[in-house]
């Protein structure tokens, strides 16, 4: 699946890819790149709660995560 946000994400310019299925590994890979952008610990604590709030829910993940950063994909 891959999703781009088409507004404003908060991070446009970072893109996340994970081969897996897993929620987890997407969330795993937006906090790795949200680190390196320099993003505040409490704005990557914001975006794991959000993205975690349904735990098992790719489709949840996927849409939290365009909200945060300009592309994300998972397998």
């Amino acid at each position: 699946m891959v999703f781009t946000h088409e507004s404003n994400p908060r991070y446009p310019d970072l893109r996340v890819s994970v081969r897996s299925s897993n929620p987890l590994a997407l969330v795993a890979g937006v906090r790795e790149e949200l680190r390196r952008a320099g993003a505040a610990s409490e704005e990557i604590a914001g975006f794991t709660e959000q993205a975690l709030a349904s735990p098992y829910d790719l489709g949840h993940a996927l849409e939290v995560a365009r909200d945060w950063i300009g592309t994300a994909e998972a397998a």
